[in-house]
Order: structure tokens, then sequence, then C-alpha cells
């Protein structure tokens, strides 16, 4: 049987659904039972309603051990996809308790259990910092602790540093690094994270775009091509997951067009940003609320970061789906 964490996102829940589509036996855990309506709702817009049942649910928590004891009961292989995503300095510690912490519960677990094999569902924000004579950013690009990296990428490379910590302890890992996932989230309120809230904010009538850059992906494409990992002899070894690299004006176009909605018409520069996470910072701060534009945010809006995937192409002779195209069909579910 195969353990999936974080069954309730956006990645465990295409996970769940495409290891069933395959005949898989599936245990997922959850926290709340609200959290698993969300998932049950998008088997629904997939047609696959009939296939959620086929789904063993058990209450548990990456950071409770106990919790995880009765979880890992005759599992033979894990895709660890829990996280918590934050760009809200408050939430460094919950970032470390959660990502950090709680990776290591999982890995632990793995050796103790004797799992067969962990993938773990990291980022491309762990992928490391380029040298003035690089142009894209691999698995091989080194990660320069010197540099301004944010609490959520800092928590995520120390969840890997666990992750290796038991390759090197006999278990067999993957890591795959994610861009920025795309899925059909539009209708989720509740599932305002990452492409969630740039759809939400589309939608809602975004007058601003900026011309930073960075990698997109499909959810669908995340959660084939780690099973198709995962079947494989391929081990101990990272894969950065982007279908292209992509500037945020056309993205939000693409949503805009997509949802029928008017485009956001002003450039916002990165001294705007500068001088927007700042106010933000200074409401929030006065009111007691939560942040809603960070520094890492603003920052992030206006880089310019271009990913390989040539390595996991080459591979497993895979390609990935266009994103703009993807952008249209789920606006449509």
């Amino acid at each position: 049987m195969i353990l999936v964490t974080g069954g309730t996102g956006l990645v465990g829940t295409h996970l769940l659904l495409h290891l069933i589509d395959n005949g898989k036996k599936v245990r997922a855990i959850y926290r709340s039972a609200a959290s698993m309506e969300k998932t049950k709702s998008l088997f629904a817009i997939y047609k696959k309603e009939s296939l959620f049942e086929q789904i063993e649910w058990i209450p548990a928590d990456i950071t409770e051990i106990p919790s995880l004891e009765i979880a890992f009961q005759n599992i033979n292989s894990v895709y660890h996809c829990a996280a918590l995503i934050s760009f809200d300095p408050k939430d460094e510690d919950a970032l470390r308790k959660t990502n950090i912490e709680g990776t290591a519960n999982i890995v632990n677990f793995c050796i103790a259990y004797k799992i067969k094999k962990l993938c773990f569902v990291s980022s491309i924000a762990t992928l490391g910092d380029l040298l003035p004579h690089e142009k894209f950013i691999t698995e091989e690009t080194e990660w320069n602790p010197e540099k301004y990296h944010t609490d959520y990428a800092i928590s995520k490379y120390g969840a890997e540093m666990e992750i290796w910590r038991g390759q090197q302890e006999g278990l067999d890992v993957i890591i795959v690094n994610p861009g920025i996932i795309l899925g059909p989230v539009p209708k989720f309120r509740d599932w305002e994270q990452g492409s969630g809230q740039l759809f939400t904010k589309v939608k809602k009538g975004l007058q601003f775009y900026t011309l930073g850059s960075t990698g997109f992906v499909a959810v669908t494409d995340v959660v084939r091509i780690a099973h198709q990992l995962m079947q494989s002899e391929i081990k101990n070894e990272r894969f950065t997951l982007i279908a292209e690299n992509s500037v945020y004006r056309d993205i939000l176009n693409t949503m805009a067009d997509a949802l029928g909605v008017k485009r956001p018409e002003t450039h916002a520069k990165p001294f705007f940003m500068e001088i927007l996470w700042r106010l933000d910072w200074c409401v929030s701060t006065i009111f007691q609320q939560k942040r809603k534009l960070s520094h890492a945010t603003a920052k992030a809006s206006y880089s310019k970061n271009r990913y390989s995937n040539e390595k996991i192409k080459n591979r497993l002779k895979t390609d990935f789906t266009n994103i703009t195209d993807y952008i249209k069909d789920i606006s449509a579910l």
C-alpha cells in the first residue's frame, strides 16, 4: 500500500486520483474532515467521484509521532507532499516545524518501517543560486547560504537535508522540485496558496502586473512524473519539474483571458513593489492582520529566474503540458 502525506492539498489530491486511476491501493492522512471535502470536490470535477471511496483515510499530523504509527502500518512506499507554504516572516517557526521537523519524522518512520522508496515533493526554491556566468538553474546549481532566501525556501532546503540523511541511512529516495504548480483551484476558495492566489486575484480584477519570471508546471505533470520515477529503477536523485519559464504578466494575461475578465493594465515596477510591501508591513503590524504582501513575495514578483528541465526530459523521455493550453482547460472546469 502507498501512503500519501498532504493528501488534501493540490498535489496530494491529484496524486491520489492518479494513483487510484492506475490501480494502486492508497492511504492518505488528514487533519480535519472538512479538508477531505476539497479532495472529494476535485474528484467530482474530473467526474471520478467513485474513486474517492477507494482512499483509506487516517487522521494524522506529520509533526505528531503517535498518529504516524498507525499511518505507516503495512505501507511499502511513501509520497511526502505535506508542507506549509507561507512567505510571512511571522510563520518562520511554523515553517521549520512542519517542513523540517515533519519531514524528519517521515524519514525516520520510513527507515523504521523499511519503506522501499520515498518521494519528496520539494520546490525550485531550493535549487540554488546562479553564478555570473550561468544562465539556467539546474539540479546541480549550488545553494549559496550568503544570499537572501525566504523562510519557506530555507525550510524546504532543510527538509531536503533530512531526505538525504535518510538516503545515507539506506533509504531509497526521489526528490522532485516543481516550479509554481498550476491546477484547477479557482472553484476552491480555501485553496488560496500558490496558483490559487493568482487565479483568485485575477478573477477579482487584478490591476497590476510585474515582469519577473519563473518556472511553471501543471499539477498533472508533477504527479505523473513523480509516479513514473517511483515506478522506475531511478533512485537517490532530484529532478526539476517545470514546463516552461514564463513572465508573470503573460501568465496573468492568459488567466484573465481564460476567465473572461479584464487583463491587469498597470506595470508594478520593482521600486513600487518595494514600497508596497513596506506599507503592507505597517498595516499588518498596526491592525494585527496577516500579511498580504511580504518582502519575499515582492522580490519574487520582479526577479527573473530561468530553470532547466533537461534532466527529467532526457531521463524519462517525457514532455510537459503547454501552460497556456492548461490554464484554458482548468479555467473551464
